[in-house]
């Protein structure tokens, strides 16, 4: 085989070739998308059909100069041209050799950076590596670097160990090989080991005064026909077989460099941190309030479940009504755990709120009020019946009347009073007015916020807030007495109501009625809690938006690029692990 031979053509038979180069279009458009990783473009891998690439890695005054003279048969003066002692290579410099390119990269470990940075270049686009020491035996850097060529840049299946200058004096061929198999490691019986003496075989082949059977003996015990068997063998599946595989690590290995371009750091750095510390003390609070919303909600729910298993039992075998004591203590009961939740779940916002503050000071926006707190435990009336607002007692006036006459006209009552918002002159408004005639009822009106203006008087607003409040109120009390309210239509009972069957059927609608609030307030109070959640949540998050947005858009962007970077990598790795099959 002479220099002008190719070794194999390429063959788009859409195998491996296709894969890779499929992937880098894809992380082309991915590295493209933004600024820091752009540069990288550049270095990803694209359609090649040149010659397969050796490169012979090795420290300066390995001889590797000399062993590309040795391969190519050079003369003399082409030798001398070729080779000299000092550390001249600055660049890659390929060089023709039976259909592939041999490439002569600057010697590591000379002390300059220049010469290290080209050696780097040089290996990530090569197709396989000649890995060139000497009979000296590599040091701790350049064993490093050997096992990170064979390693982590994927060579193990494309190199071969050259092991030069081995006829040297007082150079024991066994012992030297010993050695460099331990420092392989795990790669001993993987890669190929070469001893040979570029500079025998030269002399060998140029000078004329030795004898044939004397150049025939430094040819042999050169090691260079060895060495070029190895090279042949290496490339002997062509370009279409060997750089679809050097393509793949390389692709890893800029997918690699787009990774470490997100790594922040500076001002960047700074703005994530805030942007990330600031999310993390928001979602804590938010994730707090969640909490107390789910575990309240069921509270809710389980004594609407109870309330409704009371009520069943308390139902009278002799007329199938429920009995009056219960159902005004059922309905005070549901009133009293519709305002617990409201007080618990109001607390928690609160103490989110506060937790925010402490952390962020006053510009953190107050969250609004949930429910008002007329009937909470805190803001609770300790007064006689006779000191009782109208609104209260007309609450237990209907309870009491509607065993009797049905909870028709108290829900049509009730009903107006929830309905009738904060318009001057109606009932939610007179019952505001009356409530501010007394300071029991003036303390009622302001709390959570200051509404009225002292005894019988209110600030600009004030009664129409007041006025509200109640209409809250007594929504939640129209809401208890429509859930009592079939409990109490005898049209449901069956005509012979003396029967055993007739009571416990009576007795189920009840507890499926409660079971079924139950579920209704519990979505109901959970929906609705999320939703003054957002709202608020929201509003923080724009208080504090001038802490975050740097910040976030940059960690918006990072998270973006490394999930896609990511993908790419993992097919990447898919494809060379198959390549290693």
């Amino acid at each position: 085989m002479t220099d002008g031979d190719p070794v194999d053509t390429f063959e788009g038979d859409g195998g491996p070739t296709t894969c890779v180069l499929a992937l880098s279009t894809r992380a082309e458009e991915v590295l493209n998308a933004h600024p820091r990783t752009r540069g990288l473009v550049a270095s990803l891998p694209h359609a090649d059909t040149s010659p397969l690439r050796i490169a012979l890695l090795g420290p300066y005054s390995a001889g590797k100069s000399m062993l590309i003279a040795a391969l190519r048969r050079l003369p003399s003066a082409d030798v001398e041209e070729l080779v000299d002692a000092a550390p001249k290579t600055h660049e890659a410099t390929p060089h023709p050799w039976n259909g592939v390119t041999l490439v002569d990269l600057p010697g590591t470990l000379s002390g300059n950076d220049k010469h290290s940075d080209a050696a780097r270049r040089g290996v990530r686009g090569a197709d396989a590596l000649m890995i060139v020491t000497t009979s000296e035996l590599p040091g701790e850097a350049e064993t490093r670097a050997i096992l990170q060529a064979l390693d982590g840049d994927g060579f193990a299946d494309r190199s071969v160990v050259v092991v030069n200058k081995m006829n040297a004096e007082n150079s024991d061929r066994d012992v030297i090989l010993d050695e460099i198999r331990k420092r392989l490691g795990p790669f001993a019986d993987r890669v190929p080991i070469v001893p040979t003496d570029a500079r025998d075989y030269v002399d060998a082949v140029n000078d004329p005064e030795l004898t044939a059977a004397h150049s025939e003996l430094l040819v042999t015990e050169s090691g260079v026909d060895a060495l070029t068997a190895e090279l042949r063998r290496i490339i002997a599946p062509g370009v279409g077989g060997v750089r679809p595989k050097a393509q793949a690590f390389e692709l890893l290995r800029v997918l690699a460099d787009a990774e470490r371009k997100w790594v922040l750091d500076g001002e960047e750095l700074s703005a994530a941190e805030t942007a990330k510390k600031v999310e993390e003390t928001i979602s804590r609070a938010k994730e707090s309030v969640l909490s107390t919303l789910a575990r309240e909600s069921e509270v809710v729910a389980s004594k609407i479940r109870t309330a409704g298993a009371r009520t069943a039992a308390s139902v009278s075998e002799k007329d199938g009504v429920v009995p009056v004591d219960v159902a005004r203590a059922v309905s005070e009961e549901l009133v009293r755990a519709s305002t617990d939740f409201d007080a618990k779940f109001s607390s928690s916002v609160r103490t989110a709120f506060d937790a925010l503050v402490a952390e962020y000071g006053i510009g953190v926006p107050e969250p609004e009020a949930w429910v008002n707190d007329l009937d909470s435990p805190e803001a609770r009336l300790d007064a006689s019946p006779d000191d009782a607002s109208p609104f209260e007692r007309a609450v237990r006036e209907a309870a009491e009347k509607a065993a009797k006459a049905g909870a028709r006209k108290m829900h049509e009552w009730i009903g107006k009073v929830a309905a009738s918002g904060s318009e001057s002159g109606n009932a939610a408004s007179d019952i505001a007015a009356w409530l501010n005639k007394r300071r029991v009822g003036q303390k009622v009106l302001d709390t959570g916020e200051k509404i009225t203006n002292g005894v019988g008087k209110f600030k600009p607003w004030g009664k129409g807030k007041a006025a509200n409040k109640v209409a809250s109120t007594a929504s939640k009390v129209q809401w208890v007495m429509a859930a009592m309210g079939p409990l109490m239509d005898l049209k449901s009972v069956a005509q012979d109501q003396g029967k055993w069957m007739t009571i416990n059927k009576r007795r189920k609608m009840i507890r499926d009625h409660f079971d079924e609030e139950a579920l209704r307030q519990r979505t109901g109070l959970t929906d609705a809690g999320k939703q003054h959640l957002r709202e608020w949540i929201a509003e923080v998050e724009q208080s504090l938006s001038g802490l975050t947005n740097q910040g976030a858009e940059i960690s918006a962007a990072r998270e973006t690029a490394l999930e896609g970077i990511k993908s790419l990598r993992d097919e990447a790795e898919k494809l060379v692990r198959s390549a290693a099959d």
